[in-house]
């Protein structure tokens, strides 16, 4: 065989390889860890600054603020929390503000396009809406003025530069006036306007499938919460890869979710919250990602 000829084969060999590479595997390798704060909210709230760099020596390169109040993030303005995170090569691209029933009062607008305004400050795509007390979920009508609002709030955040992403946990999946708190929220806001960051453990604890999940609503959730759950009858927070999640599963389905961002987060921990962080990230890196 001429040689030409050879090497045109063994060149148009490799190029049919190459449409077979596995797209998720190099979808996901250009994802960075991140952490919700929350996960260390003792120690983030007495030592900010030293906090966000032992997150960074960990490995994380995103974080997702939580508690903001006052126009500050752990007693840091916005300019001055940008400037901590970029010392130590972190990014925000996203961060937990007010809860739902914020919607279910009047004039909240001002306050929002201030937030907003503080979220683009400090860098951030996201701005989320985090939990649902408890005293407001026991009413579809409560689900469907907080659709209204989110809707509203999209927009404004649009015309600020930003985008607005709800948070679940297990009660949004729970039947309500014969409907659910999820079904509503995804059926009556706008899919341009209002995104969605999954809690994998929630969701999962309550019954649902994520894979199923990001099948029924395409590209629009965006951000997931990385969070595992333990072996016992009582299905636990633990350690990301200790537990009984399938993240290589869900992980395969990143494109069809449309995940942008995904930050570990385990809201109770055994010991220290780093040593717990420092587990999870190590189970991604080694078997995810």
């Amino acid at each position: 065989m001429p040689a030409t000829r050879r090497d045109f084969i063994k060149q148009s060999s490799l190029l049919a390889a190459c449409f077979f590479v596995d797209k998720e595997e190099l979808f996901k390798k250009k994802k960075p860890v991140g952490v919700q704060l929350y996960t260390l909210r003792n120690e983030i709230g007495k030592d900010a600054k030293g906090t966000l760099e032992k997150v960074a020596q960990l490995g994380y390169k995103q974080v997702e603020t939580f508690g903001y109040g006052g126009r500050k993030w752990f007693g840091l303005s916005p300019a001055e929390l940008s400037s901590v995170l970029k010392n130590n090569g972190l990014t925000s691209p996203s961060g937990h503000t007010f809860p739902g029933s914020f919607f279910l009062k009047d004039g909240w607008e001002d306050q929002w396009k201030v937030a907003v305004e503080d979220s683009k400050t400090l860098g951030q795509e996201y701005i989320t809406i985090p939990w649902l007390e408890e005293n407001y979920r026991n009413s579809a009508d409560n689900y469907r003025k907080i659709a209204a609002g989110l809707n509203k709030a999209g927009e404004l955040a649009h015309q600020g530069g930003m985008k607005l992403a709800y948070h679940n946990h297990d009660f949004e999946f729970f039947k309500v006036d014969g409907t659910t708190g999820f079904d509503i929220l995804t059926k009556e806001t706008d899919k341009k306007l209002v995104q969605f960051e999954l809690d994998l453990y929630w969701a999962v604890k309550a019954g649902h499938d994520p894979v199923q999940l990001f099948a029924a609503h395409p590209g629009r959730i965006v951000m997931w919460h990385v969070k595992d759950m333990d072996k016992t009858e009582k299905k636990f927070f633990t350690e990301v890869g200790n537990g009984t999640i399938d993240f290589k599963k869900i992980f395969a389905a990143a494109k069809k979710s449309g995940m942008k961002y995904f930050f570990v987060e385990q809201d109770v921990c055994p010991g220290s919250p780093f040593d717990s962080i420092a587990k999870s990230i190590s189970y991604l890196n080694s078997n995810i990602l």
